[in-house]
């Protein structure tokens, strides 16, 4: 194994980086398949609990590789169990906690963190969303050292990923998660043994991005363009899901294109274009087609 001599402690949820409902695991199962002696797995589970409770797919991972998982209420809980395993370093994806200093500083190459942006731009916890919410023509993976900042620290790695117009945040985490591992991978050797060195970030270029909240995805006709309004319905497809109040009916719209023309009462005009909706969540909770919507309930 050509890294086995290398211990490491992986902090993360992997389902975090978007609001999946699933997640493959993909950077613990690379760092696992390419023979890192991974000693423990961090995770926290608050950001991912529903009324049905759902397996923590890197727990389930974890367990079956025999590796111990920790759940802990603060990350300092599990200072001593940390400093015990005595890991060159860690690696975090989308842990969903600030992890103090302390911490940090018990690993000899600090903690490694992957980011889905191209930083400093979109520092913070919805940089999928941002960038499609956005129209950003590109976005990418950030591989860099943490700090106690919010992602703040430097960078080791960055890889670009051209954003087609199609792209939606539950799609787009897929991807970059499954790139991340990838980068991951072939940077960490170079980062463990010190040849590749961080570069700081330019603190004047750093933008922010903020927690997601339902206000954030109702649509509004007399404000916003019916481009804004669609790309709204793609960032915000996995959660809070783009909604609309169309004739006294409250939708969730799931999929959506731009329309140079209103064929069917589906579709709506904005400040400019017009948004025709494809499929939707009707005030009933069921998933349909627009065309059932309007058979069912406006004809």
């Amino acid at each position: 194994m050509p890294h086995s001599g290398r211990k490491l402690v992986f902090f993360g949820n992997e389902r975090l980086v978007s609001g999946l409902d699933h997640t493959e695991t993909p950077v613990l199962q690379a760092l696992i398949d390419a023979g890192y002696d991974v000693k423990a797995v961090v995770s926290n589970d608050s950001g991912t609990r529903t009324r049905k409770p759902r397996p923590l797919e890197v727990a389930e991972l974890a367990k079956k590789h025999n590796i111990p998982v920790h759940l802990p209420e603060r990350p300092l809980d599990i200072y001593d169990e940390l400093k015990a395993y005595d890991a060159d370093a860690a690696v975090l994806v989308a842990y969903g906690r600030i992890v103090p200093q302390k911490l940090i500083d018990l690993f000899p190459f600090g903690i490694i963190n992957i980011h889905p942006s191209l930083l400093p731009k979109y520092r913070g916890p919805s940089p999928i969303e941002s960038a499609i919410a956005n129209g950003d023509e590109s976005t990418g993976v950030s591989i860099m050292s943490l700090t106690d900042k919010m992602d703040a620290g430097p960078v080791y790695h960055q890889i670009e990923f051209n954003l087609p117009k199609y792209e939606t945040a539950p799609h787009l985490s897929q991807k970059l998660a499954s790139l991340a591992a990838t980068e991951l991978i072939a940077a960490l050797p170079n980062i463990l043994d010190g040849s590749l060195k961080p570069t700081p970030q330019d603190e004047s270029k750093a933008t922010y991005c903020q927690l997601i909240s339902k206000p954030d995805a109702v649509l509004d006709p007399a404000v916003q363009t019916a481009e804004q309004a669609e790309r709204l319905v793609r960032a915000y497809k996995a959660y809070p899901r783009a909604r609309v109040t169309f004739q006294n009916h409250n939708l969730i719209i799931l999929q959506a294109h731009l329309s140079t023309k209103q064929k069917t009462p589906l579709d709506i005009p904005f400040t400019e274009g017009i948004l025709s909706v494809d499929e939707l969540i009707a005030p009933s909770g069921k998933t349909m087609a627009a065309d059932a919507f309007i058979k069912g309930y406006l004809n």
